[in-house]
């Protein structure tokens, strides 16, 4: 072959797309396992089945990227449309369109922490429903019977709050739920602590606390798991999470902030000894009012005592008990004349008693009594010789009349389906199932023909 001519191969490779789409898709895997992109997020979607979708582009150029659930799950704060971030992934082919794109392991804002972005997106979607509303914020009770504290058992903060409820008020009932304050879970089991004395109210206030920390330390507290949980207390709940320039999420929620735990502890209740001289100055302010009171109703019934109305009615009075008198002296000689009469008219029925003969009266009402239970006797028998009567002819024109007794001449009753005697042809239809009663037993049967 001469120099200068072209020349080409005996053999060709053919391959078919999805062939192409394969080598491809293995040289991308093998190039770019793991790198970083920084774009801007745009056509942001997500599935009902967890995944993200997404294009990142910059000013020239876009690539199509993908975040599957079990990535997007970890992700600190949710992607949308224009904001700037830094994915790590690999590159792959979607074969199905021919398509390389990126799948995304994990992926932070670019010139805000993802932690931030997160809090800012929660907040302003709690903030959207109301959940920081100072018109659903309930009042703490001046005098709790009881206090509740979600936080961690072992750590500084339990000590000062009990340290300061103690000094204030001595006999205050607290109860601890023991709760991570910090790392994976610990949002759950602080959402499951508040739960718990919603649902059992044994505690009038709940105090939700931490000591200070870092954005990440605080975290727990800006889950929306323990937002929900706040929002949805039946109990009054003060935040208590950091220091005093530290916010969280559950911060905007409570129902009260305190800027340190010490201070919620100072918040929660009065000292007692405040309440103690409130009731001394109540109790003495209500005793000046009752003595003046008293030193008014005194002067005023003096005055009225001396008032010549009443002057006249304790006259009256007098004389209206000399009438009293006078009545009970007449009262006592009727009753002793009445008495005498009586004893009097006593002595003269005893004496007509004695002589009046017994004998011949008992046997005078004797003979009455027989009389009469002989004539009551025979109007008895007639009586129930009349009953007897009139109830044979009740049971012949029953027996005439009964419908057994026409079944037995040969007649019967049909009823319809739901147990409704049948009178005319109309109320079935032929097919229906009927039922027939005869004088001995019951036939099923079905409706074949009807005439009108």
């Amino acid at each position: 072959m001469s120099q200068g001519l072209l020349t080409f191969p005996t053999e060709r490779k053919i391959f078919t797309v999805s062939e192409l789409s394969l080598e491809i898709k293995g040289l991308l895997e093998k190039r770019f396992p793991d790198i970083w992109v920084a774009g801007e997020v745009s056509n942001f979607r997500g599935a009902t089945s967890g995944h993200l979708y997404f294009t990142l582009k910059d000013a020239n150029a876009q690539i199509r990227a993908v975040c599957f659930r079990n990535q997007a799950r970890y992700l600190k704060f949710k992607p949308q449309d224009g904001i700037s971030v830094i994915a790590r992934g690999h590159l792959s082919v979607y074969e199905a369109r021919g398509e390389y794109q990126l799948y995304v392991d994990y992926l932070e804002p670019s010139g805000i922490g993802a932690l931030q972005l997160a809090f800012e997106q929660l907040k302003a979607k709690l903030a959207a429903e109301g959940l920081f509303d100072a018109a659903r914020k309930k009042p703490l009770p001046v005098l709790p019977r009881a206090i509740g504290v979600v936080t961690s058992p072992t750590g500084a903060v339990i000590r000062d709050i009990l340290r300061i409820l103690k000094r204030r008020f001595r006999n205050m009932n607290v109860l601890v739920y023991p709760v991570k304050v910090q790392g994976e879970g610990a949002a759950e089991e602080i959402a499951k602590g508040i739960g718990y004395f919603s649902k059992h109210p044994v505690v009038d206030v709940l105090i939700v606390a931490r000591g200070g920390g870092s954005l990440e330390d605080l975290w727990a507290f800006n889950e929306e798991t323990v937002a929900r949980a706040i929002a949805s207390s039946k109990i009054p709940v003060i935040s208590a999470v950091g220091h005093e320039t530290d916010f969280t999420i559950a911060d905007f929620v409570a129902d009260l902030r305190a800027p340190t735990p010490s201070a919620a502890a100072e918040l929660v209740v009065h000292r007692k000894q405040d309440f103690v001289d409130e009731l001394r100055e109540r109790a003495r302010h209500m005793s000046q009012a009752v003595r003046l009171k008293l030193s008014e109703a005194r002067e005023q019934f003096t005055t009225l005592r001396m008032h010549h109305v009443f002057q006249t009615i304790r006259t009256r009075l007098g004389e209206r008990a000399q009438r009293v008198d006078d009545c009970i002296v007449d009262f006592n000689r009727l009753i002793r004349e009445k008495l005498s009469d009586s004893r009097e008219a006593l002595l003269h029925v005893s004496a007509g008693i004695v002589r009046y003969d017994f004998r011949r009266l008992l046997s005078l009402k004797r003979a009455a009594l027989a009389e009469r239970d002989k004539k009551f006797e025979t109007e008895f028998r007639r009586f129930l010789v009349d009953r007897r009567n009139r109830l044979m002819q009740v049971e012949s024109i029953l027996k005439e009349r009964s419908p057994l007794t026409i079944l037995n001449r040969g007649y019967s009753i049909t009823r319809d389906a739901q147990g409704r005697i049948v009178r005319d042809a109309a109320q079935v239809a032929v097919g229906d199932d009927v039922s027939i009663h005869l004088a001995r037993g019951e036939l099923g049967a079905t409706v074949r023909d009807k005439k009108m």
